[in-house]
């Protein structure tokens, strides 16, 4: 079975972790991971939106994955939130169209519940959870980063899932 890896996105406006896991024969490994820290310089929120597309561009170019699987926006505390963190969320899709990547969108509550078994689990859940799927045994991640993983987890996991009741 040939590989294929996945770079998973959790978008927001001041941070943006992201996380490529590949697999191979329903072993996972990790690639790469990290977080898309955005300086926030006043109400103008164009720059910050610039960095994210530049940053996930490289982080794509440097690892070219095949796919890209990005969270879906959740519930925000207010409407310029939610308007900010799409705006992010956009970014970072069009940052994966440039590149030809085919984009899959999953709700934060079945990102969670594929991962730790239900939807409402915390994100040290989720992050426990990450680092047991990746046998990861050092260092401690974001969790911006481990909420990225679970993305490209779930993505991984749901085109499994897809193959098998294709068959």
């Amino acid at each position: 079975m040939q590989a294929v890896s996945v770079i998973g996105i959790d978008p927001g406006s001041r941070h943006t972790g992201w996380g490529i896991v590949s697999e191979v024969s329903g072993v996972l490994q990790l690639v790469d991971c990290g977080v898309i820290h955005t300086l926030s310089v006043g109400k103008d929120l164009s720059p910050r939106l610039a960095h994210i597309f530049h940053e996930l561009s490289g982080v794509i170019a440097r690892h070219m994955p095949q796919e890209a699987a990005v969270e879906q926006i959740f519930t925000a505390q207010n409407v310029a939130s939610a308007l900010k963190l799409g705006q992010a969320r956009g970014v970072a899709v069009a940052a994966c169209a440039a590149k030809d990547l085919p984009v899959s969108d999953y709700e934060p509550t079945l990102v969670k519940k594929s991962l730790v078994g239900t939807g409402r689990a915390e994100k040290d859940q989720v992050a426990f959870m990450v680092r047991r799927m990746l046998n990861m045994r050092e260092g401690k991640l974001a969790l911006d980063t481990t909420d990225a993983l679970a993305v490209a987890i779930c993505h991984l996991t749901m085109r499994r899932f897809v193959k098998l009741v294709g068959e």
